[in-house]
């Protein structure tokens, strides 16, 4: 009898101490996600770069978060990625189950909006791609170089109220001195790009170049479109001879504010969470943004569908937007009176 009650106390141990090990081994965080499914909220509608952005990372990241979580695209359309933004802040869980990919210029956007809207307080999981935005359009218009712009109006297509796409043409008119009559009403890039084709506009006025080596390539490696100017602070190798936005100021206060609309390429394509995510989820979902970009498969994806990739961490992108966010009221205010002056 003793020796059976020694032997169930060994055996008794034994359970106490697996099921200690089995919680010490625990991933709170792989049982959080496991069998959930992740939104993955777009800002502007399907066919453009954010969109292809959007669903080449959904692909790919799943597979590298704890408890490999489904990830849905889900378009959100509207007020250049402004209601996705503000769905973001003030609607969506903040448990880490929703993912955005919105307007590289949030930081510009959400400044010329009523709603009050703490960008610094999303958290971003990393940068798939630094994207620099063009102003594209077809031979044969009138027009050969951003000079012709000055001389001679131009019919730009552009997207809703204080986007990329409407903000590079805007800021050119406003202190660059182009003849640029805005066209609104798009809800994105591919959506202008059909106008264009139909010769409904001239231009494309805010196009990323990594979208074009995708669906137009020729365009970029052949030659076989016009581009009168990249939202860079640097001219990209693929376009030497095309002049950026902050050489195009005619004054020094120009210049300035192009350069602040020009910075924005450097938070490019990024996925963010919401506000409010608890931090080992965000640790994390950040740890595998990182093996995703250094995933042989997702690079191998990225080269044979010749999609530009030049990933930086989640938190090199939260210090950008940091930065832009201590913009000069001054520019903050201009960029509110360029939204408002070109609907």
């Amino acid at each position: 009898m003793r020796v059976q009650s020694v032997f169930v106390a060994v055996i008794a141990a034994a359970i106490h101490v697996t099921l200690l090990s089995a919680r010490a081994n625990a991933d709170p965080v792989a049982d959080f996600y496991a069998g959930k499914s992740i939104r993955m909220i777009i800002g502007y509608g399907a066919g453009g770069g954010y969109d292809l952005y959007a669903r080449f990372a959904a692909e790919f990241l799943r597979k590298h978060i704890p408890g490999n979580p489904n990830i849905v695209p889900q378009n959100m359309p509207g007020a250049g990625s402004l209601k996705a933004i503000q769905y973001l802040y003030s609607v969506a869980p903040k448990d880490g189950t929703v993912f955005g990919v919105v307007d590289q210029s949030l930081v510009l956007n959400t400044a010329a909006s009523t709603e009050k809207i703490d960008v610094s307080m999303f958290n971003y999981l990393g940068r798939l791609n630094r994207n620099i935005d063009v102003g594209a359009g077809l031979p044969g218009r009138g027009f050969q170089n951003f000079a012709d712009a000055r001389q001679k109006e131009i019919k730009v297509g552009v997207s809703l109220e204080a986007s990329t796409a409407v903000l590079l043409p805007a800021s050119l008119k406003e202190y660059g001195g182009a003849q640029f009559r805005l066209i609104r009403g798009y809800t994105g890039s591919a959506e202008i790009m059909l106008a264009l084709q139909r010769g409904e506009v001239d231009l494309v006025g805010g196009v990323g170049l990594p979208l074009l080596l995708v669906r137009n390539p020729d365009w970029i490696l052949q030659g076989k479109a016009v581009i009168l100017y990249q939202n860079a602070l640097e001219r990209h190798p693929m376009l030497p001879n095309v002049p950026t936005l902050p050489e195009l100021g005619l004054t020094p206060e120009g210049v300035t504010f192009l350069r602040a609309v020009a910075s924005t390429a450097e938070i490019g394509r990024s996925i963010l969470t919401t506000p409010g995510v608890p931090p080992e989820r965000l640790a994390a979902l950040r740890k595998a943004f990182q093996a995703m970009v250094a995933d042989p498969e997702y690079l191998a994806a990225a080269k044979q569908r010749n999609i530009e990739v030049s990933p930086a961490s989640g938190e090199r992108i939260d210090e950008i937007v940091r930065e832009t966010s201590r913009l000069p009221q001054a520019v903050i205010d201009k960029v509110n009176a360029l939204a408002k002056a070109g609907r």
